[in-house]
């Protein structure tokens, strides 16, 4: 029912439309930017019901309790323990590995603030897991959320990074003034 609101809100409150083709691959980093408000949440359940494509996110396990587990899990939410030995990367790159199909949404800003720097967790796990990247553009501005081709890795990250972020130009957030790259 969540997902069925997501998606009246994303397409018929929002008016945003869909443009480019999501891949059939399986198993894929799904690079979503901007990431400025928590409106981009509501969008995100949106399009993966429009789609009827399994698309993953991970959140902090201590959100998780006896209330909000179905709740996550039906959107595609995977818990992820940050504590340990293991990094983030590696946690996530496992569950390429444990999954048949597992698209993970990430935004590279790692938060709705402002940053200089976009983090490479994204990129390392695409990498790790020896899938492509697709990149994702939700601009509020034109109300079009666009879905650019499949990149794969060079292992350059700098000429990634900027191959990536080039895609992204002129696209603007909810909160405007946090979508500058």
């Amino acid at each position: 029912m969540f997902s069925f609101i997501c998606e009246l809100i994303t397409f018929k409150i929002f008016k945003f439309k869909l443009k480019g083709n999501f891949p059939v691959n399986k198993k894929i980093v799904v690079l979503v930017f901007p990431h400025t408000s928590n409106w981009d949440f509501v969008v995100a359940i949106g399009v993966r019901k429009l789609l009827g494509e399994e698309i993953n996110f991970v959140i902090k396990k201590e959100f998780y309790n006896f209330f909000t587990t179905n709740f996550f899990n039906n959107l595609g939410g995977k818990p992820i323990d940050r504590r340990g030995k293991k990094n983030s990367v590696e946690k996530i790159s496992q569950m390429f590995e444990t999954n048949k199909t597992f698209r993970v949404a990430i935004a590279p800003e790692g938060t709705r603030k402002l940053v200089d720097n976009w983090k490479t967790g994204f990129y390392h796990i695409a990498v790790k897991s020896k899938c492509e990247i697709l990149p994702v553009a939700f601009d509020w501005k034109k109300r079009e959320i666009k879905i650019f081709e499949l990149f794969s890795p060079t292992l350059n990250l700098d000429n990634d990074l900027k191959f990536l972020k080039s895609l992204f130009k002129g696209v603007q957030g909810k909160v405007a003034n946090n979508s500058k790259l």
